[in-house]
């Protein structure tokens, strides 16, 4: 059977960890086709990122035109877009309806502290790309990016969610790979579908292994809108997906630093849609 198609518009990651290399593996792992347009290539390892060469933003749209003009792409995710060049080409594809269900990942922060897009880029996120978007997926870190203030309750995390909804996006999730102060020993993601908020949960694993962990999350939910889930159940799976491979990866010695997650992780066919979630 021909497999659903998948595309990432993202930066490749020397170390495979994250990136256009974590989304493919992603896609691979959920039955999906996986495609890609890179954005720019990084020089980085576990410990953090050495440099930044984006791509000419003329070649990551002639990237996507020769994708999409000859596949089925079914859905599509953005990561990093390194400057503001490229989130405009983003964000006029998909103007134009050329990339379907659109996840964006706003990828601006990676887990070492560095920062991976201009502060132009940042701004025009908002202001382009986040309305044109299906799902959008800031970390806290990216949250507090994008609307300016900082984010350290649970409560404040909430409210987040539901400003990032009010900036144009269907379904918001601001994820919780780093934890709230009041809620310490749980990942904590808080999904806005544009009417309620819910809360996704599970255990924080002990490991300091979540290198790709926002690309991974953003690749899963992107695959599983492409095999035909609607967007609840997909976020859902994506964070079943990402637990497990966090959990299997958790005593790995790739790396000095924040290592990679297994991405490969067996996963069963149809993920309980009630597993990690509660109603906030």
């Amino acid at each position: 059977m021909t497999p659903p198609v998948a595309l990432t518009i993202a930066g490749s990651d020397s170390s495979g960890g994250a990136g256009i290399q974590a989304d493919l593996k992603t896609f691979t792992a959920l039955g999906v086709f996986g495609a890609s347009a890179i954005t720019a290539l990084t020089a980085q390892n576990t410990q953090g990122v050495r440099g930044i060469l984006p791509v000419d933003p003329g070649f990551v749209r002639d990237q996507v035109d020769a994708v999409v003009e000859d596949l089925p792409v079914a859905a599509v995710k953005t990561g990093m877009l390194a400057n503001e060049g490229i989130v405009r080409v983003a964000a006029e594809l998909a103007a134009a309806g050329r990339l379907p269900r659109l996840v964006v990942d706003p990828v601006m922060v990676a887990s070492s502290g560095d920062r991976l897009l201009e502060q132009a880029a940042e701004r025009l996120h908002v202001e382009v790309l986040l309305p044109q978007a299906t799902v959008v997926t800031p970390n806290l870190r990216e949250a507090e990016v994008l609307l300016g203030g900082p984010i350290e309750t649970l409560a404040e995390q909430r409210e987040a969610a539901r400003a990032l909804g009010a900036l144009g996006a269907a379904t918001v999730v601001v994820k919780g790979g780093h934890a709230v102060g009041d809620v310490p020993d749980e990942a904590v993601d808080v999904l806005w579908d544009g009417a309620a908020l819910h809360e996704l949960r599970s255990p924080r694993i002990p490991t300091r292994n979540t290198h790709g962990t926002g690309c991974t999350f953003a690749a899963a939910i992107t695959a599983h809108l492409a095999a035909g889930r609607d967007v609840t159940r997909a976020v859902v799976a994506a964070k079943e997906f990402v637990w497990r491979a966090v959990q299997r990866s958790a005593e790995w010695q790739l790396g000095s630093g924040h290592g990679p997650l297994d991405h490969l992780t067996p996963m069963p066919s149809d993920p309980s849609s009630e597993r990690f979630a509660t109603g906030a």
